[in-house]
């Protein structure tokens, strides 16, 4: 048996979000038997994972087809995996921009029209939506003035519960063995573990909070904008940024009116989602260029705030854009409470790639899995088979996913401006 496929070597992974849970669950049904997960939460989904929300986009429009087919073989899992099935939601996805838009973001618009316009595994599911009468006609619960809006329809898209989904995968973990430490205490990493070798340095666990040694064959990073905590020299390739998310609550009439909409995202205003189908929330993110906290955190790092208490709030930019949204949309519910608003925290990277390799300076011993961008959820279904794949071969052979020694070069065109320091700016009111 080669070193690289040795089932029986021991995995620890640090974090219970969508790519730690689905590299654990993935590895397991592959035939791994000692695998181990620490979270800092005291529960599952964690509260720290930005997946732990009501809903998370699934679509494929990407300006490099590298990710365009991977969406699309995850979609594929979404649409007929029992584990993940359940939380999918084929309610479409609008993507559109407001009269009031630039004309570089109303640009934006159409570069991901035409990513998505001249591949095969889209035809018959896209279409163009003009106008207020295009986009009435599409979605009759608009009943707002809509005025200018203009963009395209994909159908082959729409949402998962993601809390859900997080909750599911880790119930099927448990079921198949996996070991959980949670809490501050016992899941909460200090730090890594090494030791010298012939070969040269090799991590061989962590160490909790609570003082408890979790030794291991391979140790894999799992833990988003949080992982330059343990490991600063990724902070080169990784930066923290969060956006605003907010909700405002609905009766269970209105929410029934709006049941079905399609995932819209009004460029230069906001995203949002049919109503949660148990809570009757409706959910709403302005997608800016995102916020970064180099102000208060340690080593030149931009980190997410170390408590949950401390993102319980959001711009108040992004709330006058949804207050705006919801003008044109349903002006009877713009002045409606914004409540359960925080900040989302990711692991971005300029270039928008994954980062899945090996450590450098460590062997084989220490993984990395950072660098979502936003976009990570939608692969949770194919994303362990990622991982495995790098412990198997022992190297990562996909040059966009290696650990890169320099800043990467800007290549996404998602982001809607610059990104802004979070010190200083004005909260929107509680």
């Amino acid at each position: 048996m080669s070193l690289h496929n040795n089932k029986t070597q021991s995995i620890l992974i640090l974090g219970a979000g969508c790519f730690g849970l689905s590299t654990a669950y993935h590895l397991a049904c592959q035939g791994y038997t000692r695998i181990t997960v620490l979270e800092k939460d005291s529960n599952v989904p964690s509260r720290f994972s930005a997946a732990n929300d009501l809903n998370k986009v699934i679509r494929a429009e990407y300006a490099d087809p590298f990710y365009t087919d991977l969406a699309l073989e995850a979609i594929r899992k979404w649409q007929t995996d029992p584990l993940y099935s359940p939380h999918y939601h084929q309610t479409g996805f609008l993507n559109v921009t407001s009269k009031a838009a630039t004309d570089g973001t109303k640009q934006v618009i159409e570069k991901y029209y035409a990513s998505i316009q001249n591949h095969s595994g889209f035809d018959g599911q896209v279409q163009r939506v003009r106008g207020a009468s295009g986009i009435k006609k599409l979605v009759p619960a608009f009943g707002g003035p809509v005025d200018g809006w203009s963009g395209y329809y994909n159908k082959l898209a729409g949402y998962s519960h993601s809390a859900n989904t997080l909750k599911f995968v880790y119930e099927a973990c448990l079921k198949k063995g996996i070991n959980f430490h949670l809490g501050e205490s016992e899941g909460e990493v200090e730090s890594l573990l090494y030791t010298s070798a012939r070969a040269g340095t090799v991590c061989i666990g962590a160490k909790t909070r609570g003082g408890n040694l979790h030794l291991a064959d391979k140790t894999i990073l799992a833990l988003g904008a949080d992982v330059p905590n343990l490991i600063p020299d990724i902070g080169k390739q990784v930066v923290g940024r969060c956006w605003g998310v907010a909700h405002i609550q609905l009766t269970a009439d209105e929410a029934k009116e709006l049941e079905g909409i399609p995932v819209t995202n009004v460029r230069d205003l906001a995203f949002f989602f049919e109503p949660d189908r148990e809570t009757k929330k409706l959910k709403f993110c302005h997608m800016g260029g995102a916020f970064t906290n180099y102000a208060w955190s340690k080593d030149g790092l931009s980190l997410p705030y170390s408590s949950i208490e401390e993102s319980q709030f959001i711009p108040a930019n992004d709330e006058r854009c949804i207050r705006q949204l919801l003008r044109e949309l349903w002006p009877h519910l713009a002045d409606r409470p914004l409540i359960d608003k925080h900040l989302c925290w990711v692991a971005d990277t300029d270039d928008s790639d994954y980062i899945i390799d090996f450590v450098p300076g460590t062997g084989t011993s220490l993984v990395v899995l950072s660098g979502d961008s936003g976009h990570g959820f939608k692969m949770m279904p194919i994303f362990g088979k990622f991982v495995q794949t790098l412990l198997e071969e022992g190297k990562q052979a996909q040059s966009k996913w290696q650990w890169k020694t320099s800043k990467p070069q800007a290549a996404s065109a998602w982001r809607s401006g610059e990104s802004q320091e979070l010190a200083g700016l004005v909260r929107s009111k509680l």
